[in-house]
């Protein structure tokens, strides 16, 4: 890639042309490397542009490790054990995968994945996955917390105070 046609994706740091992906925020267009990055931008634009004067967590080289350990009523065949591990591996932000028995433990950063999209990748493994599994799991995740701590995250990041303050 030519460097005068690219720029870094605010999300991942990836080098991207210029236009890939684009999305335009106060006037600011910003380029992405992923349909993932874009969505996790575009969720949370302070979170990777900070507020003028103060850095974004992002900027600052900050991540939010988190895990979550989802439990199954059954143990999960290995041929969709390995298709699961298989997809989420791809995924960026994805830190470790382990799938035992009935339990997956993902470990990723919520900077750049969700379980959101955690959950919609596996789903799109669609009839990959054998019958019934795609909606087990889907069962198995929580959105809510997440999603409040992200925004919790991005009004203290805008009002420069913590929540215990």
């Amino acid at each position: 890639m030519n460097q005068k046609n690219t720029v870094h994706d605010p999300v991942c740091k990836m080098e991207v042309e210029i236009g890939q992906l684009a999305f335009s925020y106060l006037g600011i267009e910003y380029s992405f490397c992923s349909q993932q990055c874009q969505d996790r931008f575009s969720a949370n634009p302070h979170l990777y542009t900070g507020l003028p004067g103060k850095s974004s967590p992002k900027q600052s080289g900050n991540s939010i490790i988190r895990c979550r350990v989802l439990k199954l009523d059954a143990s999960i065949p290995d041929d969709v054990a390995t298709k699961i591990h298989a997809v989420l591996k791809k995924m960026m932000g994805i830190k470790e995968v382990i799938l035992d028995k009935n339990t997956i433990r993902i470990t990723y950063d919520l900077l750049e994945a969700t379980i959101e999209q955690i959950e919609t990748t596996i789903e799109n493994t669609g009839e990959n996955l054998a019958t019934g599994w795609g909606e087990k799991l889907k069962r198995a995740f929580i959105h809510y917390f997440e999603e409040t701590e992200l925004d919790t995250l991005e009004q203290q990041h805008k009002n420069n105070r913590s929540c215990h303050e």
